[in-house]
């Protein structure tokens, strides 16, 4: 067991004090978004939306994605990531206690566009600001780090959630969601700012490269895309299944998503300085995520048993254990070719970019060709992924390009 806490314990040795705050950061905000894995169900239960104009809706949520990030992409590479995240975190904050007010289709689509703008160009900031402070030999653990923040946020995050549900309704969520991203805002400015802080990886790039111009990073935006629109069912169409199909609980719901945030906290960390050890390559590693987040709606086809949904969920969780960190990495190493603002614009506007189709084609296809047909397409979306990542690969070794 002491072999065992010291090895878990040695995966954190050698990362930033400014990673460290950046990822305390994430935790508050993470732990504070908790009203976006019930968004489908306050949309149906609370307001008494129809499937479809929910689908809308969570259209706005991505539409407002891409738009943000690319924004927050430019600005960053304009006027720096600090003015961006701090600007990002406490607009969203007060944007979040305005949510609850809005209660028609036409507010909602609005509020949730602008919403999900101005909270996404915090994303490539904050990469750019973690690239920053992070040894080139770091980065992969830094990224994993931020992940064990967020899914710690994640997992803390919906269990509240749906306790506050039970006990103070979708407004009391809203104003707790809007106060922690507040709190985290004053902790940034105190404590990240970049006059006293320390850069440890300050990359200045001559004749940078677009990323519009690098054709292995565009088809790995592509393949990031697609697992996008599998990987956000998670947060759309599986609450309502598990609602309407096994009849679970919000309290049920939000336990069983936070599981997934728990899983990640105790075993990525470990997994990833592992994984960083072997011969494979990151692209390589990203493949084999998708093929379990894959599988992890195949077997919902297979079985229609109540323990079907927990084993989709633990192989989900480790496909984006090894996925996400990897392919964050992947994109932090080709961005010093280039504009790094607009290398992780690009990173996080191909799931941006899924989030608009995502949310909206499973809620319209589960209402109308059921759930088992969406899980059946969204099994051939992933097996195209695959395809994709494994032709990746393949051009990459060929052109003796760094996977």
């Amino acid at each position: 067991m002491k072999t065992l806490f010291k090895n878990y314990a040695d995966s954190f040795k050698g990362l930033s004090k400014e990673v460290w705050w950046l990822s305390l950061i994430t935790l508050i905000n993470r732990a504070g978004t908790m009203v976006i894995p019930f968004l489908s169900i306050y949309l149906t239960e609370d307001l008494h939306f129809s499937l479809p104009n929910v689908g809308w809706i969570m259209t706005c949520f991505g539409l407002g994605s891409v738009v943000g990030t690319w924004i927050g992409g430019k600005l960053t590479d304009k006027i720096g990531y600090y003015k961006i995240m701090v600007f990002s975190l406490l607009s969203t904050g007060f944007l979040f206690i305005g949510m609850q007010y809005l209660t028609t289709f036409k507010s909602l689509c609005i509020g949730v566009f602008v919403l999900t703008a101005i909270a996404d160009m915090f994303r490539p900031a904050m990469f750019v600001a973690l690239s920053a402070y992070s040894k080139p030999e770091n980065k992969t653990r830094s990224v994993t780090l931020i992940r064990l923040a967020i899914n710690l946020g994640f997992s803390a995050g919906p269990a509240f959630g749906g306790l506050i549900i039970a006990t103070l309704g979708y407004s009391g969520l809203f104003w707790v969601d809007g106060v922690t991203c507040i709190l985290a805002t004053f902790l940034l400015i105190k404590v990240l700012n970049p006059k006293k802080a320390k850069i440890q990886d300050d990359i200045i790039t001559k004749n940078p490269v677009s990323a519009y111009s690098d054709k292995p990073f565009l088809i790995f935006t592509f393949a990031l895309i697609l697992f996008g629109l599998i990987f956000f069912q998670y947060f759309s169409t599986m609450p309502i299944y598990y609602r309407e199909i096994h009849k679970l609980s919000e309290p049920e719901v939000g336990f069983l998503l936070g599981a997934n945030g728990f899983i990640i906290f105790l075993l990525e960390m470990p997994l990833i300085k592992w994984l960083e050890n072997t011969k494979y390559t990151k692209v390589g590693l990203i493949f084999f995520g998708a093929i379990l987040t894959g599988l992890s709606f195949f077997i919902l086809i297979v079985s229609d048993w109540v323990g079907v949904i927990i084993i989709g969920m633990i192989l989900m969780t480790i496909g984006e254990m090894i996925a996400f960190p990897f392919a964050n990495a992947f994109a932090l190493q080709r961005a010093k070719k280039g504009n790094q603002g607009e290398y992780m614009a690009l990173y996080a506007m191909s799931f941006s970019i899924a989030s608009i189709f995502a949310h909206n084609a499973g809620l319209q296809l589960a209402a109308g060709i059921g759930f088992d047909n969406t899980w059946i397409i969204m099994t051939a979306l992933a097996t195209l992924c695959m395809l994709l990542l494994f032709g990746l690969k393949v051009y990459m070794r060929r052109k003796n390009d760094a996977q």
